[in-house]
């Protein structure tokens, strides 16, 4: 008996052991919630918990491809954002990011001259190929990847959480920065005067690109805030809190350096420029043919430009080439003469050679698609030109004529009597007042023999020189386009004519330059444009200047005193409950409370510390009889 007793007060002690130790696992697990219930109200409802966060993970995701919660980390408070590898990654990837977006807004600010640097190629390389059109494709692909990482990186930094970088992305970002600087180079090299068309093109898109940079700055500034007054390093502080003040002053102050035309008085806005069709209209056929011509004057233009060489028998007709194999089919019929000068052939040989083909084949501009079947079939049949031809469009129309002579080459029947043969075709098809007399060989014989031509100079001089040369007008790139100078020379009744302008944007500053008249490719577009696309007075320009930066500073201050307010914790209206102690990031205490120990019973590892926390509930004692 005694025995059995013994026995039955163990087992009745063992019982009494199981029951407690259940009550302390449930009393656990109540414990565990309620620290993750508090932590999200100290958080002010913002679950930090991964598994609560698809836009984080997310995130993570695009950028590390960090897909699962322990691949990825929170910024502690004191910590940087980074180690020193993804610091220098992301340092990178805003250098890609601005010298990739230089490239792309170089490159399509350059579509004026796509055309030039197509030919260009073709002349180097021997096809035909659109370069121009998938340069500015892969510029702008390659520019959207870069922005889109740039945007994931300051969302992860807005969520405090730590950078990093996946490898293919920092693979992506030096391939990115490689076709950058190796784009620009070559370009820079073999097409420095596109720079001066960039530059032009700040006249018009400064105003907005300043506002543009002083709405990043402000959305910039959330993370920048948010992980200042998390450093516990004054001399950090100091440094991102210093590069970013300079940088948001420097952007602040930019439009004190800006100039543009179109940024004037009132009712000082002159006439629009006339339109010169630049070998017609090439953009709806094929360019220096009698169809070019028509189509130049049906839309609306004033005057047509050609480009004029002699015929080895004597016959001034249009080709801008000194050879054939560009814009005829001549391949076809002289194979073995296609790198022979131009003016080596007949004028019944040059009549053999279709014009058009080309045009519908290769479609320099891709605008083929736009024209009829009766446009198509007209352009296929489009022969070269004869001089006379092309002046009696201008005759029947009464257009201005202006043209380039060349000269042909040594050992040509006509070499020294071209300027003479093709003046006598001028006098004999138009009246001399509409052509715009550009050659400069002989130009007082000329004077002498027709003074009724007006003489026009290709060439910037002293208002003494032209006046003594007889010259009414100058015909400039459009690259050396100034205010000043343009209302210099009209000032004596010199106009200025420009060329090639076949974009809106530049046709805008012309206009506002003051420029009488420009030279195009599009003679069909900007004969619609009735105002200039950016103009306003000086007043306007300051409203908005002062505005958008005034607006910014004030943003950006409400995001830092926010941030400062946040992390010490400080209610932000009456009444509110303080949340922390130590901002809401500071992490929070735990302390080992009793180590519960169970004799005789195995207890899990994680029973034996259960933090001291005022949500903790009261714990049973076990005790051994």
């Amino acid at each position: 008996m005694p025995v059995t007793r013994l026995k039955l007060g163990k087992l009745k002690v063992v019982r009494r052991q199981l029951l407690q130790r259940d009550q302390v696992e449930e009393s656990l697990e109540r414990w565990r919630c309620a620290q993750e219930r508090s932590w999200e109200k100290e958080t002010d409802g913002k679950v930090t918990m991964y598994e609560h966060q698809p836009f984080v993970s997310c995130l993570a995701g695009l950028y590390g491809c960090q897909w699962r919660r322990y691949q990825r980390a929170r910024a502690q408070p004191g910590e940087c954002c980074c180690s020193k590898v993804e610091c220098g990654s992301f340092g990178l990837l805003i250098l890609t990011f601005f010298l990739s977006f230089v490239f792309l807004y170089f490159w399509s600010e350059a579509q004026n001259d796509y055309n030039d640097f197509d030919w260009f190629n073709f002349g180097n390389l021997g096809f035909w190929f659109p370069w121009s059109l998938v340069l500015l494709i892969v510029a702008a692909a390659l520019f959207t990847y870069i922005a889109l990482l740039l945007v994931l990186a300051v969302c992860l930094l807005s969520e405090g959480q730590r950078l990093y970088l996946h490898w293919s992305h920092k693979s992506g970002i030096v391939v990115t920065l490689a076709f950058s600087v190796t784009a620009t180079a070559i370009l820079s090299d073999l097409w420095s005067k596109e720079w001066k068309t960039l530059l032009l093109s700040l006249q018009v898109t400064a105003p907005y690109l300043h506002v543009a940079a002083v709405s990043l700055m402000a959305i910039l500034s959330w993370p920048i805030a948010l992980h200042f007054f998390r450093m516990n390093k004054k001399v950090r502080q100091v440094a991102v809190l210093g590069l970013f003040l300079s940088v948001l002053f420097s952007v602040y102050l930019v439009p004190l350096g800006m100039y543009s035309p179109c940024i004037k008085e009132a009712g000082t806005l002159g006439p629009a420029p006339t339109l010169i069709g630049h070998r017609g209209a090439p953009m709806l056929a094929p360019e220096n043919t009698v169809m070019s011509f028509e189509k130049a004057v049906e839309a609306g233009g004033e005057g047509l430009e050609t480009d004029v060489t002699i015929s080895s028998d004597g016959v001034p007709f249009l080709m801008h080439d000194s050879t054939l194999k560009r814009t005829t089919n001549i391949a076809e019929v002289f194979p073995n003469r296609t790198h022979l000068d131009a003016s080596m052939f007949t004028w019944t040989e040059l009549q053999q050679l279709n014009a058009g083909d080309w045009f519908l084949s290769r479609d320099p501009f891709g605008t083929v698609s736009s024209l009829s079947a009766a446009d198509r079939s007209q352009a296929q049949n489009q022969s070269i030109p004869s001089l006379a031809q092309f002046l009696e469009v201008a005759a029947r129309s009464g257009r201005l004529v202006l043209f380039d002579l060349r000269r042909p080459p040594h050992g040509h029947p006509y070499s020294q009597s071209y300027i003479n043969t093709t003046l006598q075709v001028v006098q004999a098809h138009i009246n001399s007042s509409q052509v715009l007399w550009l050659p400069s060989e002989d130009r007082d014989q000329v004077q002498a023999v027709d003074p009724d031509l007006q003489q026009t100079s290709g060439e910037k001089a002293s208002i003494q020189e032209l006046t003594d040369g007889h010259i009414t007008r100058l015909n400039l790139h459009y690259s050396t386009m100034s205010q000043q100078q343009i209302r210099k020379y009209q000032s004596v009744n010199i106009s200025t004519n420009l060329y090639v302008i076949s974009q809106p944007w530049l046709y805008t500053l012309a206009w506002c330059a003051g420029a009488q008249s420009v030279t195009t490719n599009s003679i069909h577009v900007l004969s619609n444009i009735n105002k200039p696309l950016f103009l306003m007075t000086p007043e306007e320009y300051s409203l908005m200047w002062i505005l958008t930066d005034v607006v910014s500073a004030f943003l950006v201050t409400a995001i830092f005193i926010f941030h400062w307010w946040r992390e010490r914790g400080l209610p932000f209206w009456s009444g509110s409950r303080q949340t922390h102690e130590n901002g809401p990031y500071s992490k929070f205490r735990t302390e080992l409370s009793d180590v519960w120990s169970v004799s005789s019973v195995t207890v899990r590892p994680d029973l034996r510390s259960i933090p001291n926390s005022p949500s903790t509930p009261h714990l049973p004692t076990i005790t051994e009889e």
